[in-house]
């Protein structure tokens, strides 16, 4: 019943833009912290950007920096990523998850997040 639910991946050509979105169902990401992570065949998962409870703090992988925006609407619910520049190697799919209140250090690690959704399939290629 408590669920995360990614939305917005697809097919998009190199240079292109994605905006995904994490919609809660059955509680609040208010209190959340949230994630996004990625996985690629054959390769491990990576932490791609995090974001505080509060919206006041922010993180991301350096093969992401000035090109994804990851942002929060709590009164619809939703975190986004925002995905601009797009490189065939983002294409993976895209999990967000959520964990009490802050990132932390090692937030790129995945540990100590309590929620996680199904992932959506994000695939750039011309």
């Amino acid at each position: 019943q408590l669920q995360l639910v990614e939305s917005g991946g697809g097919l998009v050509q190199p240079w292109g833009s994605l905006r995904l979105s994490c919609a809660a169902s059955g509680f609040t990401l208010d209190y959340y912290a949230i994630g996004w992570f990625r996985q690629a065949p054959g390769r491990q998962r990576e932490g791609v950007s995090c974001i505080s409870a509060s919206g006041g703090s922010t993180n991301y992988a350096d093969s992401v920096k000035g090109r994804f925006t990851i942002s929060r609407d709590n009164a619809k619910n939703t975190v986004y990523l925002q995905m601009n520049s797009l490189k065939p190697e983002d294409t993976a799919v895209y999990y967000c998850a959520a964990r009490p209140r802050v990132c932390g250090s090692s937030w790129y690690r995945g540990l100590e997040y309590v929620y996680w959704g199904q992932g959506t399939q994000v695939t750039v290629s011309s």
